[in-house]
């Protein structure tokens, strides 16, 4: 029997308290718009690249999970080797989220990789026990298992972005000595955490991007909240979120907060020194205060290889909409500068 038809959905109930003024704390309202997230783009089956580009998938295994990628790349260009730009999504966002974007960058003669993080669009998920083996031979034997699926937890992510990394290295169009890295929202602030530990990363761009997530532990009440999850998760009375629950504002995905508390790119601004960093920010951003992200980090920064350029009267998903082809635009000049020359 095929292993999906074992698998069934872990799904519990889960509260949190609101979030305040913190990191993706703001509640939904009937004025603002739709995370881009909540649309599920067409699957790679019924997806067509230009004729200009060449466009495959890929497997890349991270942690022993099957992780898909997406490749795009001018056909003129084959057999090449090319700088690279490594891209994924930001909370609840998926790799065919990006691939407007990834088109345009290969059009300008970069080899592009996207991926979904474990457990996100066409990526496989994590798998547990939901019962004890009735058999067990060796490491052999038959379960009832879970695939954990569609929640947040950034140490799982950034170590997908490692191993997609590692991935990349083996590709024979990769120029090793000229990759870059593309992250947005959430994943914007990874782009940074992967930049300070791996010196491969020659150029990044942060768009709209969070650098801090211990808002989960800001007061009394939050903090409570946290490390009770965290101990009931630990002596097995709490499992994982439903896939794609909304706790968090209007954000799909469901956090694993003890995991947030470990994760603050902004501490590690002083360890990135060689690698090329564009800022990019709403000047309007309404999910948490540029000054304690993206600008914090720009300042802790040492060096002159760094930008920070604020985007005159949009909100947060002002830069996947009304100024989506303007921000395209100072991602491609950023790796032109800094992997083209």
């Amino acid at each position: 029997m095929d292993i999906r038809n074992f698998v069934r959905v872990l799904v519990l109930s889960m509260a949190f308290a609101g979030l305040g003024r913190s990191v993706f704390a703001q509640q939904a309202s009937p004025t603002r718009p739709p995370d881009p997230a909540a649309a599920r783009p067409a699957p790679t089956s019924s997806f067509k690249a230009p004729d200009n580009i060449d466009f495959r998938t890929a497997n890349v295994i991270s942690e022993g999970v099957r992780l898909q990628a997406e490749l795009f790349s001018l056909k003129t260009l084959a057999g090449k080797q090319l700088p690279t730009v490594i891209m994924a999504h930001g909370w609840g966002g998926t790799a065919a989220n990006f691939r407007r974007d990834a088109i345009d960058l290969a059009g300008a003669g970069y080899l592009v990789i996207t991926f979904d993080y474990r457990g996100w669009g066409q990526s496989d998920g994590r798998i547990i026990l939901a019962a004890p083996p009735d058999k067990k031979d060796r490491r052999r034997f038959t379960a009832e298992v879970l695939e954990l699926r569609e929640y947040v937890d950034p140490i799982e992510q950034t170590t997908d972005w490692f191993n997609v990394i590692d991935w990349a290295i083996g590709e024979p169009m990769v120029d090793r000595n000229r990759i870059g890295l593309r992250g947005s929202s959430y994943s914007g602030g990874h782009v940074f955490y992967v930049a300070a530990r791996d010196s491969r990363v020659k150029a990044i761009v942060s768009q709209v991007g969070a650098f801090d997530s211990r808002w989960v532990v800001t007061g009394p009440e939050q903090s409570k909240i946290t490390y009770d999850e965290a101990t009931r998760r630990a002596r097995g009375e709490l499992g994982y979120p439903e896939p794609r629950a909304r706790v968090v504002g209007n954000l799909i995905g469901a956090p694993i907060r003890d995991k947030l508390l470990s994760f603050a790119p902004v501490e590690d601004a002083p360890k990135v020194k060689d690698c090329a960093v564009l800022f990019i920010v709403a000047e309007k951003e309404e999910l948490f205060d540029n000054k304690d992200h993206a600008k914090l980090a720009y300042d802790r920064m040492p060096g002159t290889k760094k930008k920070y350029v604020v985007v005159p009267g949009i909100t947060h998903y002002g830069i996947y909409r009304e100024q989506r082809d303007q921000a395209i635009k100072m991602a491609i000049d950023w790796f032109d500068e800094y992997l083209k020359k």
